[in-house]
């Protein structure tokens, strides 16, 4: 799971990326998308089947305003729990008319360690009130997972390979300025099938498992649902790739499919 959300994953002017992470709309998704992820713990040229993700949208009426209620999920297979046991869920409550969230819930285990948040966010007081206090934030500040749907109705077209798309999260209290690096297109090969893809490096941060930095290559479908196809990256030990391997009711046709596998 940590994979993906990390992902929630040449500088432009700060009025131009306010312009467009202020106010985008929902052009992605739909009420009740589903989409299923494999984790695959790859060593010595070897991949194995490390767990599942899945992620889920529906719309719903928060605090009386329209939201996207997307939940993340993240488990780890059976013998792996033997080694690294994940069960993880993440929720983020977006407004339908800004793509801004207005609560997060982190409710994760991870190795043994569980950790749990709950942060509702005011962007107009640019503040957040998580179970551990009061806190300033940025403008248009993302969580881990409305900055996944969020990155998903960025208009990629608009960037040349290299071109940085900057954006701020908050996670564990904290503030962070990360950034997606736009690498091109190019066709991919997954577990699924075969695609059309646009290809991007997220700036990572740094934890138990990955180390930080642009290590990580993400591919996301080159059709008007952007949905994530692969993710890979080295970790502390081996490497892990995470495949688009289902999906339900997404808003457009999957035109980027040029062969199942």
């Amino acid at each position: 799971m940590k994979a993906i959300i990390s992902l929630l994953l040449v500088l432009f002017s700060a009025n131009q990326f306010d312009q467009e992470f202020c106010g985008a709309h929902n052009t992605a998704f739909k009420d009740g998308e589903q989409i299923t992820m494999k984790v695959y713990y790859t060593t010595l040229g070897m991949y194995v089947g490390a767990g599942e993700a899945k992620f889920t949208t529906s719309l719903e009426r928060f605090n009386g305003q329209p939201v996207y209620h997307c939940i993340g999920t993240g488990t780890s297979y059976s013998f792996f729990d033997n080694f690294y046991k994940v069960r993880d869920r993440y929720e983020s409550y977006i407004d339908t008319a800004t793509m801004l969230p207005v609560k997060f819930i982190r409710n994760v285990y991870e190795g043994g360690s569980t950790i749990y948040n709950n942060v509702s966010f005011n962007q107009k007081n640019k503040t957040a009130v998580s179970t551990n206090g009061l806190f300033k934030v940025t403008p248009c500040i993302q969580d881990v997972i409305s900055a996944v749907y969020y990155a998903r109705n960025i208009n990629f077209s608009k960037y040349n390979p290299g071109d940085k798309i900057p954006f701020d999260m908050f996670l564990d209290d904290e503030i962070y300025h990360l950034y997606l690096r736009y690498e091109g297109k190019e066709n991919i090969k997954t577990k699924y099938g075969k695609f059309r893809a646009i290809k991007f490096k997220p700036l990572l941060i740094k934890g138990s498992i990955f180390e930080g930095g642009e290590k990580m290559n993400v591919w996301v479908s080159d059709d008007p649902n952007h949905i994530l196809l692969r993710a890979e990256s080295p970790i502390s030990v081996g490497s892990i790739k995470v495949d688009m391997m289902g999906y339900k009711n997404l808003r457009y046709p999957l035109s980027s499919l040029i062969s199942v596998r």
